[in-house]
């Protein structure tokens, strides 16, 4: 028998600039923007909105002027970062491994998690931050002597309702991220995938579009968004269960 020779492990530094490297570094700095992102997200639903409901209207206009402009840059930027390197690693993996990765448990819970991310990022980009400068801008006149103007409530109540559907989305988004890894599930020429696809859009689409025209309903109270937050997961994971 020859002797076997293996191959020598590389070094730290050669083994950042392989492409295996290259991915950790994308995924470490989508990770990072993440908690950037969803950091904000739960200080705006947790924190912010409940103090707002208790504070006196003077203090209120000061943080909206000056505080929350402040961490609405971080938000939407965060969730910028996170979506396109999130996007990136996944082109880059489907290049790598070809179309059969995304039918595989891995890809289809990322690509689950990432569907959600993206609605996210799209009520912030284009629901919550319109919205937002509506309403900072209304403190800013107001503060001035100026008119107020009578959409800032109505502009402020839509951000609300689609940063609460964010906190919604974002259970199973963090679900099914980590669980692209640690809950691995078998996929076969039985399984009926297109179908599972269908109906997740059904259902992530009606609460998507609540989020741009309908009302806050159960999601009013953070133990509500929650609780709802952790039955979206639930009913999303028996639709792997069943269509898998």
């Amino acid at each position: 028998e020859g002797d076997i020779k293996e191959e020598a492990p590389l070094s730290p530094t050669a083994s950042l600039f392989s492409f295996e490297g290259m991915m950790f570094v994308l995924r470490f700095l989508h990770i990072f923007a993440g908690i950037v992102w969803i950091g904000h997200l739960y200080y705006f639903n947790m924190v912010q909105t409940p103090f707002f409901g208790e504070t006196d209207g003077s203090t209120k206009s000061g943080v909206v002027q000056k505080l929350v402009p402040r961490a609405l840059w971080w938000f939407r930027w965060g969730a910028f970062w996170t979506v396109v390197l999130g996007v990136l690693i996944l082109g880059l993996r489907g290049h790598q491994m070809g179309g059969a990765y995304f039918m595989s448990s891995r890809g289809m819970n990322i690509l689950t998690g990432g569907v959600l991310g993206i609605l996210m990022a799209i009520n912030v980009w284009f629901i919550i931050w319109p919205a937002q400068k509506v309403v900072i801008q209304n403190a800013l006149d107001t503060a001035a002597g100026k008119p107020a103007n009578p959409e800032a409530a109505t502009r402020g109540a839509r951000a609300g309702v689609a940063s609460r559907t964010n906190v919604l989305f974002s259970i199973p988004m963090l679900f099914f991220m980590a669980a692209a890894v640690h809950l691995p599930y078998p996929v076969s020429e039985t399984s009926n995938i297109a179908a599972y696809w269908i109906a997740f859009a059904i259902v992530a689409g009606a609460i998507e579009v609540n989020a741009m025209k309908g009302k806050i309903g159960p999601m009013a109270t953070v133990k509500g968004v929650l609780i709802y937050g952790f039955v979206l997961t639930a009913v999303f994971t028996g639709l792997l269960a069943l269509f898998m």
